[in-house]
C-alpha cells in the first residue's frame, strides 16, 4: 500500500493495546430487521467520516527501535468487508441470536486483525441481517468508536437527522458540581490514597480471593461462550428512585453483585463465604463530556474531547451475601461504594500511572502491570450509553446493538450497552469455569426483577 505522509507514533493507551498481551479488539454486532444490501454498504462506508479519519486510513507499523507508528495509506474497503451467506449453525434448533453470538465467541479468542491493512473489519452474515464490526482498540476507546459508527445511522422516526447522542447528565464532572468543604476534601484525599495503593498493589501480588467465578493468567487462550442479559431501562429506572440519589451504574452494580451470589448459591460445590469480595475492573470515560460525542469535537485537535483512548481504570468490589438478603441492601452497597470512587481522583491516577510507567520502562512494562491487575482481580464491566431512539443504518431498521471484547484472563467479562429503551448485556465466559453463562444471565435478569418489586413496594407505602 502506498505511503501518504510522515508516520504518526502510537499514543501510550494505543501503544498498551497492540502488546501482544493486551491485545484488544472491540466487536460491535448490529442486527437488522431485513436483509443487507451490500452495494449499499459498501457505498455508505465509502461515503463515510470512517475512510477520512487518520486512524482509520493508517497501518500499525514498527520502526527500527521496535517502536509503534500509524502510516497513512489509501483504504481498500473491500479488503475490510468479510461476507458470508452461510448459515453459522447447522442446527435448526439455534435461533439467530444464538448462533451470532457464538460467532462473537469465536472472534474473542485468537482471531487477530491482519496489520496489512488498517485494523478494522466488517463482517456481514448475510443469513442472521447481522454486521459485526471489529475495531481495534488502539483506534480508540468504546465513546470514539460508537460515537464514529453512529454518524453511518439515522432516526427512523426521521431519516434525515442523525440518531441522539448525548449524554446523561451535562458536561462538567461530578467532582466540579460537589460543595467543597475541609471534610470533604480529606476524604477525598483519603480515599484517593487508598484506592491509588491498591491499585498499585493489585498490578503486584493482591489477589481476589478463589470461586467458582476466578479466572488467571492464561485463561484469555480458553474456549468462549457467549449469552445476552436483557433488561428494560423502565425496570432499572424504577429501581434507582427506590434509592435516595442513586444512580443507574448503582442499580447495574448493585444488580452484578446480586446475580453473582445468586449463581455462587446454584454452582459453587463449596459454602461462599459470607462478604467474599469479587473484584471488577471498568474504564472510566474521563472526557468533560459523558456519553456519546459529537464526532467534529472528537476529530478537532482545539478541542479537550479529542479522539483517542481517554480513560481511567477503576477497581469496583461487589460482595457475595445469601440468598433471602433484601434485593434493594445490593444497590445501596453499590451505590455507598461508587460514591467513594467519585469523590477520590482514582480514574485520573491511574490514567497517570499508566502514562508514566509507559513512559519510564515501556509499552512491554506496562502491559504485563495492567495484565496482573486482571490476573488478580474477578471481572471486567463497562457500560456505554446507545441512542435513545430506535435507528436505522443503510435505510435498514435496527433491532439491537451489542458490543463485546477480545477475551482476557477473567473468567468474565460484562459489556451492558443501552438502545432505544433497552439495555442488553453481553457476558462472555470461559466456558471451561463457567460451563452455564445462560443461568448467570438468568441470575442477573431475575436480580433486576427483584429489586424492582423491592421498589414498587416502597414506592407504594411512600
Amino acid at each position: 500500500m502506498e505511503n501518504l505522509g510522515r508516520d504518526e507514533p502510537l499514543t501510550p493507551a494505543g501503544r498498551l493495546f497492540v502488546s501482544p498481551i493486551m491485545n484488544q479488539i472491540i466487536n460491535c454486532v448490529i442486527a437488522g430487521e431485513n436483509p443487507i444490501d451490500i452495494e449499499a454498504v459498501r457505498a455508505e462506508i465509502n461515503n463515510s467520516i470512517m475512510v477520512k479519519h487518520p486512524r482509520f486510513c493508517s497501518l500499525l507499523v514498527k520502526d527500527s527501535y521496535g517502536r509503534e507508528h500509524w502510516r497513512r495509506t489509501v483504504v481498500d474497503v473491500d479488503r475490510h468487508l468479510i461476507i458470508r451467506h452461510d448459515a453459522l449453525s447447522d442446527d435448526p434448533l439455534v435461533s439467530d441470536e444464538v448462533a451470532v453470538n457464538e460467532y462473537l465467541a469465536d472472534l474473542s479468542v485468537s482471531s487477530p486483525l491482519g496489520t496489512d491493512k488498517p485494523l478494522w473489519e466488517i463482517h456481514l452474515l448475510m443469513a442472521y441481517n447481522s454486521a459485526v464490526f471489529r475495531v481495534h482498540h488502539a483506534l480508540g476507546d468504546g465513546i470514539s468508536l460508537m460515537s464514529l459508527l453512529l454518524t453511518c445511522c439515522r432516526r427512523a422516526d426521521d431519516p434525515s437527522t442523525r440518531p441522539t447522542i448525548g449524554g446523561i447528565g451535562a458536561g462538567s464532572s461530578p467532582m466540579l458540581k460537589r460543595r467543597w468543604d475541609l471534610w470533604t476534601l480529606l476524604k477525598a484525599a483519603w480515599y484517593t490514597l487508598v484506592y491509588v495503593l491498591e491499585f498499585i498493589m493489585r498490578g503486584l501480588w493482591l489477589k481476589d480471593r478463589s470461586t467458582a467465578l476466578s479466572g488467571g493468567a492464561g485463561v484469555e487462550l480458553w474456549p468462549r461462550k457467549l449469552v445476552t442479559a436483557k433488561f428494560e431501562l423502565d425496570d432499572l429506572k424504577t429501581v434507582k428512585r427506590a434509592v435516595a440519589d442513586a444512580t443507574i451504574n448503582d442499580v447495574l452494580f448493585g444488580m452484578v453483585s446480586c446475580g453473582f451470589s445468586r449463581y455462587l448459591d446454584i454452582r459453587s460445590t463449596k459454602a461462599v463465604r459470607e462478604g467474599v469480595r469479587f473484584t471488577g475492573v471498568a474504564m472510566v470515560n474521563l472526557r468533560p463530556q459523558p456519553g456519546l460525542q459529537d464526532i467534529s469535537k472528537l476529530m478537532s485537535s482545539d478541542l479537550g474531547t479529542r479522539w483517542g483512548n481517554k480513560f481511567g481504570m477503576l477497581l469496583l468490589p461487589v460482595h457475595y451475601h445469601r440468598g433471602g438478603s433484601n434485593p434493594l441492601e445490593f444497590v445501596k452497597r453499590a451505590k455507598a461504594m461508587i460514591d467513594k470512587k467519585k469523590l477520590s481522583l482514582e480514574a485520573p491516577c491511574s490514567y497517570k500511572i499508566g502514562d508514566l510507567v509507559m513512559s519510564f520502562f515501556g509499552a512491554k512494562v506496562a502491559s504485563i502491570l495492567n495484565y496482573r491487575i486482571v490476573c488478580n482481580t474477578t471481572f471486567t464491566i463497562s457500560n456505554v450509553i446507545g441512542p435513545q431512539e430506535e435507528i436505522t443504518i443503510v435505510g435498514i431498521p435496527v433491532k439491537y446493538i451489542r458490543v463485546n471484547s477480545t477475551s482476557l484472563p477473567h473468567a468474565i467479562t460484562l459489556h451492558m450497552m443501552s438502545y432505544a429503551g433497552r439495555a442488553d448485556m453481553q457476558i462472555l465466559v470461559a466456558k471451561d469455569i463457567i460451563p452455564d453463562p445462560g443461568v448467570l444471565a438468568k441470575c442477573f435478569e431475575d436480580a433486576l426483577l427483584e429489586m424492582k418489586a423491592a421498589a414498587e413496594v416502597v414506592a407504594g407505602r411512600s
